[in-house]
């Protein structure tokens, strides 16, 4: 039996399976749902789809320093029904009115959808990241885009206590050579996006990868926790939080 401390005050990381450690959480102990799950989703077909995450989603096919990652070789109905398993889990685990955000692409966009309203989710909209740039491909558009479905768990007071926030956010993903995690999202992103939860209240990430959400969370003030299944990315999540400085702004002098 997992044994876990509930008393979430900082920014934390704990390193397990999520559904595992989901099941420790009392009722209504989160106040939103944050997170980038595995997508299943880049390749064309399931032979592909097999293939390691950094034949998938980096461009550097050889010498690729970071991990490959695990739960992204499932086949679209394996991973519909395993998201609304956990997504059910981490609702029973969030407040009433607690919003959901959850990272997607265009492939598993509708299978997404799915999953939120069969865990009970109540599916208040789709967000687009506009990643800026993407891989050019001569006759085609742009995949520059990818995806936040978010939702709420129950109603959702309009007198909530955080702000009004935009439906696209823009910026691209961090270089290859300063990520931590393959497809790891954008600080900048992560940082506006958490303010969808009430201030104070604790926030959850269970696919924490690289640590953004939660560092993101520290960086507004936010309690947060963090679930992440590989060793390696559940400590290099743990150092980035705890070592990371933030660059002052510059300032131009007339």
């Amino acid at each position: 039996m997992i044994q876990i401390d509930h008393d979430f005050t900082g920014a934390e990381i704990i390193r397990g399976d999520t559904l595992q450690i989901l099941r420790t959480f009392p009722d209504g102990l989160f106040s939103g749902i944050i997170t980038d799950p595995p997508y299943a989703s880049g390749a064309a077909d399931q032979n592909a789809r097999q293939k390691s995450t950094a034949q998938k989603y980096s461009s550097i096919k050889s010498g690729n320093p970071l991990p490959d990652f695990e739960g992204d070789s499932k086949d679209q109905r394996s991973w519909t029904h395993w998201c609304a398993e956990w997504l059910a889990e981490a609702r029973r685990v969030s407040k009433e009115g607690a919003p959901v955000c959850l990272f997607i692409d265009w492939r598993q966009l509708p299978a997404l959808t799915d999953a939120l309203q069969w865990a009970g989710w109540i599916w208040r909209g789709t967000l687009v990241w506009d990643k800026t740039n993407s891989r050019p491909q001569r006759g085609r558009f742009r995949q520059q885009a990818e995806f936040v479905v978010w939702g709420s768990n129950g109603h959702m007071p309009l007198d909530r206590a955080a702000p009004v926030l935009p439906g696209v956010f823009r910026q691209s993903m961090p270089t290859f050579t300063k990520r931590v995690h393959q497809t790891e999202k954008p600080l900048g992103v992560m940082r506006e996006m958490v303010h969808i939860v009430e201030s104070g209240g604790i926030i959850l990430d269970p696919f924490a990868g690289a640590g953004t959400t939660v560092l993101a969370a520290k960086l507004e003030g936010y309690p947060a926790v963090g679930i992440e299944l590989s060793a390696h990315y559940a400590r290099a999540a743990k150092k980035r939080i705890e070592e990371f400085v933030e660059e002052p702004e510059t300032t131009t002098e007339n």
